[in-house]
């Protein structure tokens, strides 16, 4: 929480327990220890800004009913020098507590003062996080379930850094296994299509425009070259050819799409460098592998999952969850994050209890890795949705999707609902320039800030600094309710990197807009006195500040007209 915000909870403790403590020390209440209490925000702000259940904790040490007990606490209550203006007694013996004008004039004020560092926080303790996210297969171009988790895991990166953690971003390059033997039998296929009548395409591989035009591009610098060529030699060279051009493809269009990545971890290099080899071996060490059918198994059921899996095959190869195992390893242990997420599809369920299980066996703290499932988005046009199949390769992807929405508004909509419920997302809407696009909602309060601003300077009036007494004037009960939605921006960070959920961000800020053109529309601005002017000048840019630090951790732009 904010240091100000921090603070009136440290008064409000210390008020109520120095108060107490007095009512002991004169005999009206009996000696008792003082034992921790709540201090919550009333759902009601006309109750109290803050609600205190001390009397309810006490009752039975002091024997004595928690009303009374609130009674005598509250006739030694000594207020100076705090942010508490009155309290009230409620219902058996809450404590309701009422801000003073001076806590709302000194949100305003620290707002203006950290300006782009307003909401941020040590929270996080400088631990070091590695969000890995979207992670698609080199094989295709990203589809529509890429875009959400790419908007995902961008901003709840960005949430975590503001909550005071050292994060760094992750792409896992899956440039090994079974998808690239699909990869090859599919450029092959079409690269002989070209030369060889009769070649069909097997049903479970990949049928994109993208998989044709590598093909043509191969064949247009080597011709019939690898026709009669060995499958080996042939398959090596159409992969070597198309799969760089598809990671560059990959990193141009996340670049688009205003995702940058700390590091691109090749799978490949789990195998190369003998991580993957390692990994068997400690696992064998563990005790907890056995060998059936000349296959090698990881008894999983240790460690609570419901079967044991088999590591390496009869043939000496090992199944895709080993190099997983090892790229965690890699992240926990070699690397020594403190924490690793996953943002992963909802079809991992099953896959997350193994990879837990396998890394509790090599003695790592399985509780460091967190694994965000993501579940699906279906387009909706015209209220209905969008069907595509990725097989026959008319599936919408990432580059097709920006094409025909506004980067903001993607970035914007996928993080609208927390990322284990199901989203449409409405591309009628995602386009509209109306209140009822929420991003462009809340592009149009920071714009009419800014509009604000302009105008009065044309009319000669600049913003200045206030006094407190100045901002004190700030006692409407929308301009009061605006400022407690500032007051807490840095607690919605907190929360929202706790529960690894940027949606938190969307919501705040939609709500941050809907409070401001409230107040807008019922507090003037210009023409009222100069000091009482310039307190909700000030409030504005407060208010801007904040839109701007939310849209900027979201990297969504904040026009200053619209």
């Amino acid at each position: 929480m904010s240091f100000i915000v921090k603070e009136a909870k440290s008064q409000i403790e210390k008020i109520i327990k120095e108060a107490a403590l007095k009512a002991i020390e004169k005999g009206e209440l009996c000696e008792s220890q003082l034992s921790e209490f709540k201090i919550d925000i009333p759902q009601n702000r006309e109750h109290g800004d803050y609600a205190v259940n001390a009397a309810m904790v006490w009752s039975k040490g002091f024997k004595m009913a928690p009303r009374r007990i609130a009674e005598i606490i509250s006739a030694n209550f000594d207020f100076n020098g705090s942010y508490i203006d009155r309290f009230e007694i409620a219902g058996p013996g809450f404590l309701n507590f009422f801000l003073s004008d001076k806590y709302y004039a000194d949100i305003v004020a620290d707002v203006k003062a950290k300006g782009e560092d307003y909401g941020k926080s040590n929270f996080g303790q400088g631990k070091k996080v590695l969000v890995e996210f979207v992670s698609a297969n080199p094989t295709g171009p990203m589809h529509i379930g890429n875009a959400r988790g790419g908007a995902l895991g961008d901003c709840l990166a960005s949430v975590l850094s503001a909550a005071g953690y050292e994060c760094e971003r992750e792409f896992y390059i899956n440039d090994a296994g079974n998808q690239i033997e699909k990869f090859a039998t599919s450029l092959e296929l079409r690269y002989l299509q070209m030369y060889k009548e009769g070649i069909e395409m097997p049903e479970d591989s990949y049928h994109g425009e993208d998989i044709i035009n590598h093909a043509k591009a191969f064949a247009e610098i080597h011709g019939d070259s690898f026709v009669e060529a060995e499958d080996s030699k042939r398959r090596k060279a159409l992969v070597e050819f198309a799969l760089p051009k598809n990671i560059t493809g990959l990193k141009e269009d996340l670049l688009k799409y205003r995702i940058e990545y700390n590091t691109w971890f090749k799978e490949s290099s789990l195998h190369e460098n003998g991580e993957t080899s390692r990994i068997i071996e400690l696992l064998k060490k563990s005790g907890h592998t056995y060998t059936q059918d000349n296959a090698v198994w990881f008894k999983a059921t240790d460690f609570g999952c419901d079967k044991d899996f088999v590591l390496v095959r009869a043939n000496g190869i090992p199944t895709y969850v080993v190099p997983d195992i090892a790229y965690h390893y890699n992240k926990l242990v070699t690397r020594g994050f403190d924490k690793a997420i996953d943002i992963l599809g909802a079809d991992h369920h099953g896959y997350v209890p193994r990879l837990k299980a396998a890394l509790t066996a090599l003695g790592v703290d399985a509780n460091k890795l967190d694994v965000i499932l993501m579940q699906m988005v279906r387009l909706v046009r015209n209220g209905e949705v969008i069907k595509a199949s990725k097989r026959s390769g008319k599936a919408i992807t990432l580059v097709t999707l920006l094409d025909e929405v506004p980067i903001d508004a993607a970035r914007f909509f996928f993080n609208l609902r927390e990322p284990n419920s199901h989203f449409d997302f409405d591309l009628d809407l995602a386009v509209e320039q109306t209140n009822q696009n929420p991003v462009y909602y809340v592009q149009y309060a920071y714009a009419r800030i800014c509009s604000i601003i302009r105008n009065l300077a044309a009319d000669g009036i600049t913003m200045r600094d206030c006094t407190n007494k100045e901002l004190c004037k700030l006692v409407a009960s929308e301009e009061k309710e605006l400022i407690l939605h500032l007051a807490a921006f840095t607690d919605e960070i907190i929360l929202s990197a706790r529960t690894y959920d940027p949606a938190k961000m969307t919501h705040y800020v939609v709500e941050l807009a809907t409070k401001f053109h409230k107040f807008y529309n019922a507090c003037r601005v210009k023409g009222e006195e100069e000091s009482l002017m310039q307190a909700r000048l000030n409030l504005c840019n407060a208010t801007a500040v904040v839109i701007k630090n939310v849209l900027s951790m979201l990297k969504i732009s904040a026009p200053e007209s619209m």
